[in-house]
């Protein structure tokens, strides 16, 4: 299998590298890092999509907004149709129609905006998380994050529950309807209740483990002090449903990072130097 990694969305909220740790301007750099895998017999399988081209062209389009005005003015979301994931698979040669699959992470709006740019995929998510996308959303965060308009033309759900079928020491969803064994979805609550990483065995017996939002900057992996910019901190908080899961999971796969770094790469959704480094074959 090959792997493609696709920056979907870029955000640049006012803080520079008091968010990206990096910039040096007033404005941040943020991404929306998001895989594109060619499979042998399955198509291609896209893990996560980032905004989509109904959130580039009304993003405020009544009565539900795709993404709220104040979380687009907070992140200084730039949205672009290039960056788009249906726009960069039409770039490598392919067609919508193409990919057949997509594993979300978790479907907050920076997730799922792309969902419905391939109709004829199949989506695969946790039950929890698609249960709380779809129902009663109480709560400002609950209502910014999960944005109806953004997942109701859907028609393919494929919903999954935990599993003790454990990797690397975490519970494991093996055997995706339609996906062949190397790709497995790792459940790593505490942003969402649903929220899940995704692994992709590799040659060799390597894995690349996205994730998704289960940390955002690279300081937190890969080393026994664990280090965040005051923005991403921040934004960390408010987002997260539940501090203990998210802050244990995170602990988790800090481990994971460095105890394993020989066999398993670990790597998240939002952070630029993280994805710049995957896009060059750069080890993280």
């Amino acid at each position: 299998m090959r792997i493609h990694h696709l920056n979907c969305g870029t955000d640049c909220p006012v803080g520079g590298a008091l968010f990206d740790g990096c910039s040096h301007g007033v404005l941040g750099h943020l991404v929306c890092h998001c895989l594109l895998i060619e499979t042998d017999a399955h198509g291609l399988v896209l893990v996560d999509t980032g905004y989509g081209l109904r959130d580039v062209a009304r993003p405020h389009a009544s009565p539900s907004p795709r993404i709220t005005r104040t979380w687009r003015a907070m992140l200084n979301i730039r949205l672009r149709e290039r960056e788009t994931a249906i726009r960069q698979v039409e770039a490598l040669g392919y067609r919508a129609q193409d990919v057949r699959h997509i594993v979300v992470t978790h479907l907050d709006f920076d997730h799922a905006g792309g969902l419905e740019d391939f109709p004829n995929a199949a989506v695969h998510v946790m039950a929890r998380e698609y249960s709380d996308a779809t129902g009663p959303r109480a709560g400002v965060v609950a209502q910014a994050r999960w944005r109806p308009s953004q997942i109701d033309g859907v028609r393919d759900w494929q919903l999954y529950g935990p599993q003790g079928d454990g990797w690397f020491g975490f519970e494991a969803v093996r055997d995706l309807k339609g996906l062949p064994p190397e790709i497995l979805m790792v459940p790593l609550p505490g942003h969402t209740w649903g929220h899940a990483g995704v692994a992709v065995a590799q040659p060799g017996g390597r894995w690349l483990l996205h994730a998704g939002d289960a940390y955002f900057y690279r300081g937190e992996m890969r080393s026994a002090r664990r280090r965040c910019t005051p923005g991403l901190r921040a934004y960390q908080r408010l987002m997260e449903v539940d501090a203990r899961s998210r802050m244990d999971n995170q602990a988790r796969l800090r481990a994971l990072s460095i105890e394993q770094a020989d066999v398993v790469t670990v790597t998240c959704t939002h952070d630029p130097v993280e994805l710049a480094r995957a896009q060059a074959g750069k080890p993280l």
